[in-house]
């Protein structure tokens, strides 16, 4: 074997390891997205499970809030088709809309001081509340991994890597823009 054979051999050996690094790069990036996911639904889970508790308490005193209560209550369903179909757009704009419902209900619970004083109320506002502030958390650590495994599989070389196997962007979890917005507090008095 000749000297130039070695050469390629060399080149060709440290090629295919580059290759190989790419791939597995792409494969932990794709399964850091999914596992982001996963963390996010069961968050979403736990707190369906902890929304009907809260409206089942609501109705013991809010009689004249039918309306409310309803939408949170299609609200948390349109969520939780979304999340089955694993359609993520539709996640975001649906947990849009159950943020909002949810917010006007709270906020009318304000308007009945047994409601607030009820300790079922109580715990279930807080458990409700912290698992908002989690998804909130886990929506940026996610919305994080979409973004390096995109940049990831736009970027050459790796970009060839990903071509090959089939490597696919993914979608961000985005909430509306009203989302980001300053909450007008007088409005929620009124």
């Amino acid at each position: 074997m000749d000297f130039a054979n070695i050469v390629l051999l060399v080149a060709a050996v440290l090629v295919l390891a580059y290759s190989i690094a790419i791939y597995n790069g792409l494969i932990t990036l794709k399964h850091n997205v999914r596992n982001a996911w996963s963390n996010i639904d069961v968050l979403l889970k736990q707190r369906h499970d902890e929304l009907p508790k809260l409206v089942a308490v609501c109705k013991q005193y809010m009689q004249h809030e039918q309306s409310t209560l309803e939408r949170v209550t299609a609200a948390r369903a349109a969520v939780y088709a979304a999340n089955e179909r694993g359609d993520v757009a539709a996640v975001g704009a649906s947990e849009t809309d159950l943020r909002r419902t949810l917010g006007k209900l709270i906020a009318l619970a304000e308007s009945y001081p047994d409601l607030k004083a009820d300790k079922q109320f109580a715990f279930l506002r807080e458990r409700i509340s912290t698992l908002e502030n989690t998804i909130a958390d886990r929506r940026e650590y996610y919305n994080e991994s979409v973004t390096l495994n995109n940049i990831r599989i736009e970027v050459f070389p790796d970009v060839i890597i990903a071509r090959l196997f089939s490597f696919k962007p993914q979608r961000q979890l985005d909430f509306d823009q009203s989302e980001l917005a300053d909450v007008d507090v007088k409005a929620l008095f009124n």
